[in-house]
């Protein structure tokens, strides 16, 4: 019954799904790989952000300006363009510019500079008085990060990392464009260039069902540290 629904609405499911299963593969490599380096270095650099500007606990000037500036201008360079501009640094680092392996350090690098931007945002909310509380106390630069700034943001990092999670699903699907696969170029190649309109839907609903997932995992999470 549901095989037959299923055939009924998807008539290309049967002979692309081992196809369509390899995207998915990519994809979930591409957030695996790309995606945890990502979020690594968006948090380190909107601590980097929040604490060495004017007033931080670490203030300079110097780095300062030097990590604002390089945030903001690669997030002004479309992702098409910084990934082409990105090959050769690609085939340095991962040995080809192309491929799945060739999109890790274009998708870094074009998640970074946004993920980053809204750590700072939600790091710098962070109640001025619980700072100055534990400078008072004693505590060290080192554990004022992570004892007051990140632990009493773990709600709000939470929160950006699901909005960030769905932004970079979209640039996986651009990704494609430098044969980095994925269920956006899957998309692309069998729902809009050949047509099959059946496949494009079956990508939209595993996207939504992923997204879906993330958030709801990403809503306990704030539900549990909320207080």
């Amino acid at each position: 019954m549901i095989e037959n629904l299923v055939m009924t609405l998807m008539p290309n499911f049967k002979r692309l799904s081992g196809e369509f299963l390899h995207c998915l593969h990519d994809t979930f490599v591409m957030i695996g790989v790309s995606g945890t380096i990502a979020w690594f270095l968006g948090v380190i650099l909107g601590i980097i952000l929040v604490t060495t500007k004017k007033n931080g606990i670490l203030d300079n000037k110097i780095v300062f300006t030097v990590a604002n500036k390089v945030i903001d201008i690669l997030r002004s360079i479309p992702f098409i363009i910084l990934m082409v501009l990105l090959i050769p640094l690609s085939r340095f680092i991962v040995g080809t510019g192309s491929g799945l392996q060739g999109s890790f350090v274009a998708l870094v690098f074009g998640t970074v500079p946004f993920f980053a931007r809204q750590i700072e945002s939600v790091l710098s909310d962070v109640d001025k008085g619980l700072i100055e509380a534990a400078d008072a106390m004693g505590f060290s630069k080192h554990e004022i990060i992570f004892s007051v700034y990140l632990k009493e943001s773990i709600p709000g990092i939470t929160r950006v990392t699901m909005i960030t999670f769905v932004s970079f699903i979209g640039i996986t699907a651009i990704a494609g464009a430098i044969g980095a696969g994925g269920i956006g170029d899957f998309a692309v190649r069998y729902g809009y260039q050949m047509g099959y309109r059946d496949m494009i839907w079956l990508t939209v609903i595993v996207i939504l069902i992923m997204i879906s997932i993330f958030q709801f995992i990403g809503n306990l999470i704030i539900k549990k540290t909320t207080h």
